[in-house]
């Protein structure tokens, strides 16, 4: 699998993140041989959250056989200095490590949430504090929403965050103004040499009906063809340095193939297929609560 550098912390990720969100609600059986997948593809960074349900348990068991081979994210939503400080110790608890790799602001979407993360007395503050004393060695943001781009540029003028994760796939680049800024975000990153990582790659749209195929809060795009083409588009941006795989054990297998197929396509060969692709929009338009 080909690896790309994580930015000014010189880390040679995988251009496939394991998602963990996959792992929120599964067994450890499940989760056992969905990261047995992942590491037999070459998936050298696995991506985390406090919130993420069971999936820092379901992790953590793991630790102690490949700590020392992987890059190991994990998030704190909470937005207080206090709250966050709690909750990235009980992330190393549940990790069952004495150390992480990226601690990063989880949801911050807008600038009200970036005022939150980013003021006196908020989380910013815990992520510090975390990376000072030894527990993590970088800090990054994450967000959803359309307002993530601009979020995150914004982020990056008021502390130098090591990485950002943020939204972008093919739908979401056929929107001029979303393009426009995320390629904004993507300039600034590359100026101050941070990791640019992408998340909802495959997504198609939000969810239109109750009876969901899949764990993922939108629908994601679950034909072989589609995916490969998404993952190339994606991939194509040299900025990027990786993505995450999708919240789903059971599409963790064609993001893998995808992974391994792209190259063989052309800019219009992925055009061709992801034009053909029904009602396929953006998955902010109607973000679940």
């Amino acid at each position: 699998m080909e690896k790309r550098r994580l930015g000014r912390l010189e880390h040679q990720s995988s251009v496939l993140i394991y998602g963990a969100a996959a792992l929120a609600e599964v067994t450890q059986d499940v989760a056992d041989a969905s990261i047995q997948e992942a590491l037999d593809a070459g998936i050298n960074h696995f991506d985390t959250a406090a919130s993420y349900g069971d999936a820092e348990l379901r992790l953590g068991p793991w630790m102690p056989r490949i700590r020392d081979q992987i890059f190991l994210a994990t998030k704190t939503g909470e937005r207080e200095r206090e709250a966050a400080w709690a909750q990235i110790n009980a992330s190393l608890e549940r990790l069952q490590t004495d150390r992480l790799d990226l601690i990063q602001l989880h949801a911050v979407g807008d600038r009200e949430e970036l005022d939150k993360a980013t003021g006196t007395g908020g989380a910013l503050e815990a992520a510090i504090r975390a990376r000072d004393e030894g527990l993590v060695s970088h800090i990054g943001i994450t967000g959803h929403g359309h307002e993530a781009p601009a979020t995150h540029r914004e982020a990056l003028r008021r502390f130098p965050f090591d990485t950002v994760l943020t939204p972008l796939n093919y739908a979401l680049g056929r929107d001029e103004t979303y393009y426009n800024a995320w390629q904004e975000l993507a300039a600034e990153t590359q100026r101050v040499d941070a990791g640019l990582m992408i998340i909802k790659t495959v997504a198609r749209r939000t969810w239109t009906e109750d009876d969901h195929r899949y764990t993922t809060w939108y629908e994601p795009l679950d034909d072989q063809d589609n995916i490969t083409a998404a993952l190339a588009w994606v991939l194509s941006h040299p900025q990027i340095t990786g993505i995450a795989t999708a919240g789903e054990v059971r599409l963790l297998s064609k993001l893998i193939q995808g992974e391994k197929d792209r190259a063989s396509l052309s800019a219009e060969q992925i055009a061709g297929r992801l034009d053909k692709v029904d009602a396929y929009a953006s998955p902010f338009v109607s973000m679940p609560i």
